[in-house]
């Protein structure tokens, strides 16, 4: 029975024209037009020498790593300088705010209970190569790197950070996984008595209902996982997109992914009480919600989230894809990479906990 209703679902998605769609060819689409809206400009654009301050209190002063590091970005000698930094003293800090809103300076940093803290007006390019600069600093401090070995990998470090397109790939691969949504919810409104005539007859035949759901969600899971391979193979071979250097862990977090997507979409089909028309829109609409924060239409817009609502980027599970992606392309270390894997993993075991307890429930006055 289980490998019967495996194949049977198998062709009933593959002959869902939509469901075609939305899997295999809009993901393709979307990312053509990504690389031909941003590869000319990322190609273009020439990386001005950024405007900063530090305030230089008691604590900065004591940190030798980090008044290395920002010395060798800002030496005027080196052609992988960064920024022009202006050393302000603690008791000047309002110089640095009035330089920040008069837009002298990108942001500035100052050393809080000691621990880095940038201060910002507005959000962009600038701002995020600052922040991503000060957090690599932190990274290899956390990992006991000498000056050097800081040097070099911040350089790196700052040549990835004019990557305008690779934030893009990364949500529209999160976009793709989470498409695994429409998917889950076909896996489950075929088998509901209340939804298709295959659901009333699996209700009143003598099968085990646990293993019709987990077939039909396995080739949902397949077919995903196919969508999301082909737009691997189309931006890497067809658009020479990058990915970083841990191609694995990166395969790794797209099948979380798509499990989290697959969740989702169980998790709406099962306690929305709609039509299937109702519950792909909530899916749909939910899809995109969480890849616009996490930085699709805006690549500011993910920072943002970050620094004033952060709670809603933790729930948010196209930004944990993201940034998993981020944290394997940026750092050597993995910790944060991690950290994202597993809290798709726990999102993704909740949905589906609930789901199951879901339809346990659901009762049916006729059939």
């Amino acid at each position: 029975m289980f490998f019967h209703n495996f194949k049977y679902s198998l062709k009933t998605l593959f002959r869902n024209k939509a469901m075609i769609f939305w899997t295999f060819a809009f993901p393709i689409i979307l990312g053509t037009f990504f690389y031909l809206a941003f590869s000319d400009i990322e190609n273009s654009e020439k990386l001005d020498i950024i405007d900063v301050a530090i305030i230089k209190n008691e604590e900065f002063e004591s940190n030798e790593l980090y008044k290395a590091v920002f010395k060798e970005l800002s030496d005027k000698d080196n052609k992988d300088r960064l920024f022009n930094i202006k050393y302000i003293d603690k008791d000047d800090e309002k110089e640095a705010k009035e330089l920040l809103d008069n837009e002298k300076i990108s942001g500035y940093l100052e050393f809080v209970n000691g621990k880095p803290k940038l201060t910002f007006k507005s959000n962009g390019i600038n701002e995020t190569i600052f922040k991503y600069v000060t957090e690599g600093i932190v990274q290899s401090a956390y990992m006991g790197r000498n000056v050097s070995e800081t040097k070099a990998n911040l350089k790196d470090i700052s040549r990835k950070n004019l990557s305008y397109t690779m934030i893009e790939f990364y949500t529209l691969i999160a976009m793709t996984c989470l498409y695994g949504g429409l998917l889950g919810a076909i896996a489950i409104n075929q088998n509901l008595a209340n939804m298709t005539c295959q659901g009333k007859r699996i209700a009143t035949a003598p099968v085990k209902k646990w293993q019709v759901i987990i077939s039909s969600a396995l080739s949902c899971y397949i077919t995903q996982i196919l969508g999301v391979a082909l737009l691997f193979i189309y931006t890497i071979f067809a658009l020479k997109i990058d990915y970083g250097n841990h191609f694995f862990k990166v395969v790794l977090l797209s099948l979380v992914g798509c499990l989290a997507g697959l969740s989702l979409g169980i998790f709406v089909a099962t306690l929305v009480k709609a039509g299937e028309n109702a519950k792909t829109g909530i899916i749909i609409s939910i899809t995109m919600a969480g890849c616009f924060l996490s930085g699709m239409m805006g690549i500011s817009m993910k920072y943002i989230v970050d620094k004033n609502a952060p709670i809603v980027n933790k729930l948010n599970p196209a930004s944990m894809i993201t940034d998993g992606f981020y944290a394997l392309y940026y750092y050597d270390t993995f910790d944060r990479y991690y950290f994202d894997l597993i809290s798709l993993l726990i999102f993704a075991f909740i949905l589906i906990g609930i789901s199951c307890i879901g339809l346990r429930r659901q009762k049916y006055d006729s059939i």
